[in-house]
């Protein structure tokens, strides 16, 4: 794009931000929901679940966020029924998969889990890469792009919205997935207390509180859990705790002040991941106590005896101690003022640490990552050119303080840190603007013009060191790079009726390497990768949506992306660091579908597929092994990690009315295909099916202090199906004497890949509500 067109939209803009301000009438014109809404608020109350101002219930009349109400997005807003408020929700994960476009995969230890939003983060292995995370309205994605759902109890959380497809025009920076934005329920929609217990198989026990109310200018909600269980693997226990507060201080109509407060540790053991020949022996790491006594299908580990070189041993889960202990502290405020009828001008700071310790396979990485996100920005509703229209621009800078020992582990003692082979500090920052313009062209046309242009910096040092029985060497590797970004937008919405609206809609993203990426080998070990480049897509969406009756809701979306140096992250083998590196050119096209019927009194189904298909169109991978090297074409090929087909159906029954009105039940199944996990598509990791049933029951009570009473029991794997719940990718190897690719038999016996789903399991519960 040219400096004079950029110029030109955000000159569009500024008329806007100055001109005159509509009629109360007008204004309302122009409040559009997005437009892609599936998900699990109820038929008749989708609607008015996006209409909810977002975090803080703000005064009447004031000016909903843009990011609450951005028109021609791709768009999906999850309530709590079926989801939350009445059955046992372990992990956000279970939550998310009831958006079209998203996959979902066990993370690493407790309730760890690794969303994709259209498979831009499958290959992700430990964090939420390439998707922008908020929690209402504050940025929980740190500057250098990491996200993680350790801290994300779905308890506290009243709505979630997924935005699918290129979002760096409104989000900014690792936006080329999209973009996740919890809701927490604010104290008017407690407006009391919960109390909340749920219990189940493998030690599950999860205790929650939740307190909120509104009075005068003050309103406040306050959500704390903990939650603990032994794991249905081998050394895979672990307890969490989080305290999750929103407040907010309205002193005057025209101004609103809001904190946020998230504190979650986590203490958990950490499993094996097996190879694929292993799992199928032994799924689930049982048997596995030491390395002398191994059950057949164990996994283990080589460490070095002295800690740092020469021989080694082998090691289970259990006798290396594997395991992590962390920490994220999130503290953030912000000032909402009314500059006047149409306009809000808001500012925001936040502090995030994400502190680690993390002894696991053959290596051990502790570090304190704090960060600082500011966001100032100006919403104003007004006429542009006589049209009704709603401008917003906004300044974003974040900066991350990185500074990473890594440590070899020895095998006499849990966790025990032997040599240390690796020292990081480096510092990421982003600076950035954005503005955006949505004009009501006619009363059944709608266009939105978004741009983005924003600067990221990383310096950094990574030391390098290793070991042999002559001495110690130390390698340096210095970082020092900067990238230059911009991201337009450009999407119109045609709604002939009320029942259908269509929309076009051409975005891109950008997500820079982070400075961890850079510091990573192929060969898995800490040195020198700071020839990446930023990751670049553009896509185009297509998709109609259909809602005839306040019972029926349709969406239909088709997506096209070109992707330009996309970040692949692979594992090298058993015990290595995960490296990064950039696929010259590549394709990710498919369709979303999302439905909700009511389609009898009391009935309900529930549906979210995707087709996802993904290929190398230009990428030319180089191995290595000795003294050879070869070169294999990989276009063509599929991207690994990516499922091509994604389901989750769900049917279920809630009595209207009479004396069992409140009773409820349904049977859900989730289903994934299977997908090659290598370059060279050799190797594929099993697809599978499983299904869940759930009963529950509320009812209102009328007398004594409490409230409402809810009670569900779930059976989850109903049928104890054994399946893939996370399957790394590995990466392709030659021979060192022939320099042939080794074939999909080596790649089976690779560990450090696999963990399995749940095997069949329990869990109920109980909310009271005063």
């Amino acid at each position: 794009m040219s400096i004079h067109q950029a110029a030109s939209r955000f000159g569009s803009l500024a008329l806007l931000l100055g001109g005159s301000a509509l009629p109360a009438s007008a204004q309302q014109a122009v409040t559009l929901d997005e437009l892609s809404v599936e998900g699990e608020a109820s038929p008749g109350a989708g609607r008015t679940a996006i209409a909810v101002p977002f975090g803080v219930a703000a005064p009447q009349g004031s000016a909903p966020s843009v990011i609450e109400h951005s028109v021609g997005q791709v768009a999906t807003a999850i309530g709590r029924d079926n989801t939350i408020a009445d059955r046992p929700a372990t992990s956000v994960g279970s939550v998310l998969a009831n958006s079209p476009g998203v996959t979902v995969r066990q993370g690493n230890g407790g309730r760890d889990v690794i969303i994709s939003i259209r498979g831009n983060n499958a290959r992700s292995t430990g964090v939420i890469k390439n998707t922008v995370v908020l929690e209402d309205g504050f940025i929980l994605t740190q500057p250098d792009g990491a996200s993680r759902f350790d801290l994300t109890d779905p308890r506290a959380y009243g709505r979630i919205d997924v935005f699918r497809g290129p979002q760096s025009p409104l989000f900014g920076n690792y936006a080329t997935g999209g973009a996740i934005a919890f809701r927490t329920r604010t104290g008017r929609e407690i407006d009391g207390y919960e109390i909340g217990s749920d219990a189940g198989s493998f030690g599950y026990l999860s205790n929650t509180f939740t307190v909120g109310k509104a009075s005068g200018p003050f309103e406040i909600s306050l959500f704390a859990s903990d939650v603990r269980s032994n794991g249905y693997q081998d050394h895979a226990s672990f307890d969490t705790q989080t305290i999750n507060l929103l407040a907010s201080y309205t002193p005057t109509p025209d101004n609103r002040f809001t904190l946020k407060v998230i504190n979650n540790t986590l203490d958990t053991n950490l499993a094996a991941r097996s190879s694929l020949a292993q799992y199928r022996i032994n799924p689930y790491q049982r048997g596995c106590t030491a390395a002398a006594t191994a059950a057949p299908g164990c996994t283990t580990f080589s460490l070095f005896r002295n800690g740092a070189f020469g021989a080694t041993v082998p090691v289970t889960a259990d006798e290396g101690g594997f395991g992590r202990k962390d920490r994220r502290t999130i503290v953030a405020a912000r000032w909402e003022h009314d500059i006047d009828a149409f306009t809000t001008w808001r500012t925001q700071l936040g502090f995030d640490e994400r502190n680690f310790n993390q002894p696991f396979y053959t290596n051990a990485f502790l570090g304190s990552f704090p960060a600082w996100n500011f966001l100032t920005d100006v919403t104003r509703r007004g006429d542009l050119f006589g049209l009704p229209a709603v401008g917003y621009v906004a300044l974003a800078y974040n900066t991350i303080d990185i500074h990473t020992p890594t440590y070899n582990l020895t095998p006499f003692g849990a966790s025990r840190l032997g040599a240390l082979i690796g020292v990081q500090d480096a510092g990421q920052s982003n600076l950035g603007g954005r503005a955006r313009l949505e004009l009501a062209l006619s009363d059944r046309w709608t266009g939105v013009l978004g741009i983005s242009a924003e600067s990221t910096a990383i310096n950094g040092r990574n030391l390098a060191y290793s070991y042999t029985a002559s001495g110690t060497t130390r390698t340096v590797s210095n970082a020092d790079r900067t990238f230059l970004n911009v991201a337009p937008e450009l999407a119109l919405v045609y709604r002939p009726d009320d029942a259908w609206a269509f929309r076009g809609r051409v975005a891109t993203g950008y997500t820079t390497p982070a400075a961890s990426n850079l510091f990573v080998t192929p060969a898995g070990l800490p040195g020198n990768n700071t020839q990446l480049q930023t990751q670049e897509n553009l896509g185009f969406d297509l998709g109609a949506d259909w809602s005839p009756t306040e019972t029926l809701r349709l969406s239909v979306t088709g997506f096209y992306e070109f992707f330009r140096n996309e970040l692949v992250s692979q594992s090298p083998g058993a015990g290595l660091q995960s490296y990064t590196f950039n696929a010259p050119a590549s394709e990710h096209r498919g369709v979303e579908v999302g439905a909700d019927w009511a389609f009898a009194p009391g009935w309900r189904g529930v549906l979210a597929y995707t087709f996802d298909d993904q290929i190398y169109t230009r990428y030319t991978e180089q191995l290595s092994a000795g003294s050879l090297t070869r070169q294999f074409d990989r276009a063509g090929n599929q991207i690994p990690g990516v499922p091509a087909h994604q389901l989750l159906a769900r049917i279920g029954y809630d009595v209207p009315a009479g004396p069992l009105a409140g009773l409820g039940a349904f049977v859900e199944t989730v289903v994934q295909g299977d997908f090659y996990i290598d370059n060279a598509n050799l190797l594929k990791a099993p697809g599978y099916a499983i299904v869940n049933a759930n009963v529950h029951y509320a009812t209102e009570l009328t007398s004594g202090y409490a409230k409402r009473l809810s009670l569900y029991l779930e059976v989850r794997n109903l049928f104890d199906t054994t399946y893939a719940a996370s399957v790394q990718n590995l990466a392709n190897s030659i021979s060192g004497t022939t320099g042939l690719q080794n074939g999909a038999g080596m790649l089976a016996t690779t560990t450090g890949s696999v963990f399995a789903g749940a095997p069949r399991n329990i869990v109920g519960g109980m909310r009271l509500a005063f």
